[in-house]
């Protein structure tokens, strides 16, 4: 039997997940992207930088975690702990794509666009040129570990880092920030509904899926237009429907008229 070298990501997923008894709330909603794409045409054009789609989207999902802010919490010892912090963790490639790793943007909620893009371009590069020392000290230790010590190590992670907002394991305080998107569109996926990484105890997952032309009606006609789907994953211990309705509704209507993300307001 051939052996493969497992990847940080998959070695601390086989020692996380067992089967779920968690409760989880799905929501998914079809966002007409014509507006987002001119608007992207344009920052690009003014700034030379490589904006897109899911620094739109993580921009108005900061702006939702401001608005909603029940959305705001963890759970620690069973006990519902509300967070300031509008933060928004992004997933990258790193080596070349086989292995994604997180870079937290710290809050989202004041930043446009470019400016969350500026944030996880500047922490993708400290990731594929090995300066981010939490994730080098955590690849270390993971690496080194052997399989059974990762669970009850990643248990007192997920209490320090994830629950209490402490340095733990490499870690830093809450990893994964308040919400966490990863454009799944990028690997060539419609749609995709994340699966929760449990110690970062991180509320809301948003996938971003792949821009398509799909018939719409627009004022009574059909048309076509570029269209993506978003799914959320969700702690339904803390957020239930109108949370996810509420959430929904302003980010919707950001991505409809992203040329409000220009203002922190």
């Amino acid at each position: 039997m051939s052996s493969r070298r497992t990847s940080t990501r998959r070695k601390i997923a086989v020692a996380t997940w067992r089967p779920s008894r968690d409760g989880r709330i799905y929501a998914r909603m079809e966002v007409d992207a014509t507006a987002a794409l001119a608007y992207l045409e344009r920052v690009r054009a003014e700034s030379g930088e490589s904006v897109t789609v899911t620094h739109v989207v993580g921009a108005a999902l900061g702006r939702a975690l401001r608005q909603v802010p029940e959305i705001r919490a963890r759970i620690v010892m069973g006990r519902l702990i509300d967070l300031d912090t509008c933060d928004v963790g992004f997933a990258v490639d790193i080596e070349g794509g086989s292995d994604l790793a997180p870079v937290k943007v710290h809050d989202a909620d004041r930043l446009s666009p470019l400016g969350v893009a500026r944030a996880v371009g500047e922490g993708a590069a400290r990731l594929r040129a090995r300066e981010d020392v939490s994730y080098r000290r955590t690849s270390t230790l993971v690496r080194l570990a052997p399989g059974w010590a990762m669970r009850p190590a990643l248990s007192f992670a997920s209490l320090v880092a994830g629950g209490l907002g402490r340095r733990a394991l490499g870690q830093p305080g809450f990893p994964l920030g308040t919400a966490f998107v990863s454009n799944v569109g990028s690997l060539g996926l419609d749609e995709a509904f994340l699966a929760p990484l449990p110690f970062a105890r991180t509320p809301v997952y948003l996938a971003i899926g792949a821009i398509q032309d799909k018939a719409v009606v627009v004022d009574g006609a059909v048309v076509v237009r570029p269209v993506f789907v978003l799914v959320a994953t969700a702690d339904h211990r803390i957020v239930d429907g109108a949370h996810a309705g509420q959430m929904a509704g302003i980010v919707r209507d950001l991505l409809l008229h992203p040329e409000r993300l220009d203002t922190s307001a």
